[in-house]
């Protein structure tokens, strides 16, 4: 590694320091779920000991994982902090009482979708990253075997791409969820259904964590991902062949969310690190993690990796509706049972 490179954490671990109040210095320790990539997990680890003084005892799971682990624990809760992940299963955590109402002072520095997600949740959640959901593809496999580059959710169902395509496991990952909430949406549920059951056909596996088959893409384990655009640009930096696409019929975003666990042992520190993600510094360390969501603070600097909303056809996703824990444990059951159930 170059020294560059190494000098880059200790900078920003200085820039989030000075952006803690005065009385940063702390102790103690905090336990946190983090279900964004290791890289990123590591860096907030390290940068938010180095600035406050308080050891992260970090746990990383996907979103779904996560959201099961805190229903689990309800009656003993062992997490004070669950950073990221797909806002649909914070939701989720929020109407089933396993989360703490807070209502941060820096609400009014994010972006409306962020406040959005915390209005909804009754201040339980609050939105910090959002991204678009798309395919990645490996452009060394798809030029040697001579395959289109899919252009759109249609495109998947092509007998060109069987056994070609991963996605995650909507049980276990909030991704995967995010994609049979974005199809409902966007064709009603029973054509949203009969979709999934035709592209299982193509499907080689399905991976516990959504993060699973963009990495799998950037390996030529397989050719193409169902997956957060915004992890294909971290993947080709390190020089896999990775490229990324949004479906021209239409996608939906997640809004990465984090929330306090209702019964937190550690109150005060769940606290400081909640108000530390807030900031703009913080929410930078995405980027230099090479993870390139939409930051939710306005003053965040936004990477050029970073995904262009406005050249990206969104669906008006309905986050209420489809973060209840009813539709996603009935939308879940449904693919289970009509989709997961049938052979390939």
């Amino acid at each position: 590694m170059s020294t560059r490179r190494q000098a880059i954490p200790v900078a920003l671990a200085l820039a989030a320091a000075a952006a803690l109040p005065a009385q940063a210095q702390g102790s103690g320790q905090i336990n946190v779920i983090c279900s964004v990539q290791a890289e990123w997990c590591n860096m907030i680890q390290t940068v938010f000991a180095r600035s406050t003084g308080i050891r992260i005892n970090m746990s990383l799971k996907g979103s779904g994982e996560a959201l099961a682990q805190l229903i689990a624990e309800r009656a003993n809760p062992k997490t004070d902090v669950w950073f990221g992940g797909t806002g649909d299963p914070h939701l989720q955590a929020a109407e089933q009482g396993l989360t703490l109402e807070y209502k941060s002072a820096s609400l009014p520095q994010l972006h409306a979708w962020a406040q959005q997600q915390a209005q909804q949740s009754g201040y339980k959640t609050v939105g910090i990253y959002s991204g678009p959901l798309g395919f990645g593809y490996n452009t060394e496999l798809v030029a040697k075997k001579k395959m289109p580059i899919p252009q759109s959710w249609a495109d998947l169902l092509k007998p060109v791409y069987k056994g070609e395509i991963q996605v995650a496991n909507p049980a276990s990952s909030g991704t995967s969820y995010t994609m049979i909430a974005t199809l409902v949406q966007l064709m009603g549920e029973d054509k949203a259904f009969d979709y999934l059951k035709q592209l299982h056909r193509n499907i080689q596996t399905y991976t516990r964590s959504g993060t699973g088959p963009i990495k799998a893409v950037a390996r030529g384990e397989t050719t193409v991902s169902i997956s957060f655009v915004h992890d294909g640009p971290g993947e080709a930096m390190q020089g896999f062949p990775v490229a990324t696409i949004t479906p021209s019929e239409g996608t939906g975003a997640e809004i990465g969310s984090m929330s306090i666990i209702k019964g937190a042992r550690n109150l005060e520190n769940a606290r400081r690190f909640y108000e530390w993600a807030l900031t703009a510094s913080a929410q930078e360390l995405g980027a230099a993690a090479k993870q390139f969501q939409v930051p939710s603070n306005k003053a965040a600097k936004v990477d050029p990796h970073v995904p262009d909303f406005k050249k990206i056809k969104f669906i008006n996703y309905d986050y209420a509706k489809y973060g209840a824990s009813a539709e996603r444990k009935r939308l879940i059951a449904r693919w289970e049972k009509d989709v997961n159930a049938l052979p390939r």
